[in-house]
């Protein structure tokens, strides 16, 4: 065995049993055979680490967790640049190096790395096209539709909706039609045509209703439920500026949201807050983001940290005693988290 085998296998296969209780995305590879082929086990371990590092970001957000995930991005790119398996086998592991290519992006996206986010999702796309695997087309698709909105191309981003539709239809699965109908609809009203955007996150709504039947949806499609739908429909209002209207969805999106989803309800509650100060109840909307602070410690999110200032900058032009007391602790906050 030469020294470069010796090390791969130390990496990959001593310590399996002491690693055990280690997230799956850290712990070694159980050994290969006595061929020294990677089997079906290796990539259900494999893709178990992907699995894991979706949980931790849904808990924690996107910016410690990434570094795990480019880590174990490079772990199935040596192990399918550098090992022999079958052809099958193979597929599944060009496939599963595009899925984790794809979370890098969402985690660098998360993290505000909007570049570092297009180099992944470029690469993602490349294997989606490569493979012709119409179910990596449409989460690149759809996770660069958010980006593109979030980077003010709302009409890039409905383009990027509708081609991730078009794929998405043909797979048969309600939920993650209802996913992307309803980023179509968060392109639509940030191109302030509120009446196209309200039917299509009506038909996002029709479509979960309708998520027992057809094929299942895909792992990461989890996410989506009730409380996103309200989450959307709040935006929808924020967006056209019905203030008052968008409180209402952003209550129900943050009483509705699983509490395994930490990121996503830091979100919910910071957004909330902005949409009670912009409706005019600032003083509520002070209180609810102090509240949050407690909550921010257990999440690191360029999305939830660029929230904080948005609503800090929001209180800034209200007087009141609570306002400016919520200021003061907001930017100490922030100015700890080094995010000012």
């Amino acid at each position: 065995m030469s020294p470069v085998d010796r090390r791969e296998f130390m990496t990959d296969g001593i310590g399996v049993a002491a690693a055990a209780a280690l997230p799956a995305h850290t712990r070694p590879l159980t050994p290969v055979s006595s061929t020294g082929a990677v089997g079906t086990v290796h990539l259900l371990e494999l893709r178990e680490g992907l699995h894991s590092l979706l949980q931790l970001d849904n808990a924690y957000g996107g910016d410690d967790v990434r570094s795990l995930a480019v880590r174990h991005l490079r772990r199935v790119r040596r192990i399918l640049n550098t090992r022999t398996y079958p052809g099958t086998i193979g597929r599944q592991l060009h496939l599963l190096a595009g899925e984790v290519a794809e979370h890098c992006g969402w985690l660098a996206y998360d993290a505000d790395d909007q570049d570092g986010a297009r180099q992944h999702w470029g690469e993602a796309l490349t294997t989606a096209t490569v493979l012709k695997d119409a179910n990596l087309q449409v989460l690149v698709f759809s996770s660069m539709s958010l980006q593109a909105c979030h980077e003010g191309r709302p009409r890039e981003g409905l383009e990027l909706a509708r081609a991730a539709q078009e794929r998405a239809t043909h797979l048969g699965s309600p939920t993650l039609r209802s996913i992307i109908a309803a980023r179509e609809a968060r392109a639509l009203s940030l191109m302030n045509d509120g009446r196209t955007a309200g039917q299509r996150l009506a038909q996002a709504m029709h479509l979960i209703d309708r998520s027992t039947t057809g094929r299942p949806a895909p792992e990461w499609a989890a996410f989506h439920g009730q409380a996103e739908l309200d989450y959307s429909q709040g935006m929808l209002y924020t967006e056209l500026g019905h203030h008052g209207s968008a409180v209402q969805f952003l209550r129900a999106a943050l009483a509705h949201q699983d509490r395994t989803y930490g990121r996503n309800r830091a979100l919910y509650r910071l957004t909330l807050a902005n949409s009670l100060v912009r409706s005019g109840d600032a003083d509520e909307g002070a209180a609810l983001a102090v509240d949050s602070l407690e909550h921010l410690e257990e999440v690191e999110s360029g999305r939830v940290t660029r929230k904080l200032r948005e609503v800090t900058t929001l209180l800034r032009q209200h007087d009141a005693a609570p306002a400016r007391q919520a200021v003061d602790e907001l930017t100490e906050y922030a100015q700890m988290k080094g995010a000012a």
